[in-house]
């Protein structure tokens, strides 16, 4: 993809975006579908899920984006869409379609970069009102958070080792 250059901010929210999603993807890459499929209980989500997790939340922001940056106005706020993985999709097919959706992203972020995002508000169900750059600052720490989850089930007394 030829990417447009981002402006200092821009660029600085991108960077943080790769670097957090690398770790994730570090974790997840190369791990058996049983790996992938395992829980330590069943209260906790397997890797494949929280893999599953953050994509959907990330093709979320992406069509928030699409959708603000359409109708500058954005009264209308509405729930967030449903970002709850489902067990079991097969591991390859999750990473891909994460990294698809994360080119998908650049193009969004690159949107952000032509436009002042503050007035670009939409509700977050537990934060309030956040403008869209602060969306995508928070898919980042999304990310972080959740590695840190994939790290633990990986660590955790039983889990496969292939």
């Amino acid at each position: 993809m030829g990417a447009m250059s981002l402006p200092k901010p821009v660029e600085a929210l991108w960077t943080d975006l790769q670097s957090a999603r690398a770790e994730v993807l570090k974790e997840a890459e190369g791990l058996s579908q049983r790996q992938a499929d395992w829980k330590p209980s069943e209260q906790d989500w397997s890797v494949g899920e929280v893999v599953h997790h953050l994509t959907i939340a990330e093709i979320a922001t992406g069509k928030l984006t699409t959708k603000l940056t359409r109708e500058a106005e954005a009264a209308r706020a509405v729930a967030p869409p449903v970002v709850w993985p489902e067990h079991g999709k097969p591991i390859g097919e999750l990473i891909s379609t994460m990294k698809a959706t994360r080119e998908r992203s650049r193009q969004s972020i690159e949107k952000l970069a032509t436009l002042d995002p503050r007035p670009l508000m939409f509700k977050h169900f537990r934060l309030g009102d956040l403008d869209l750059a602060q969306w995508w600052i928070l898919q980042a720490q999304h990310d972080g958070v959740h590695l840190a989850q994939i790290r633990e089930v990986k660590r955790a007394p039983g889990f496969p080792r292939g």
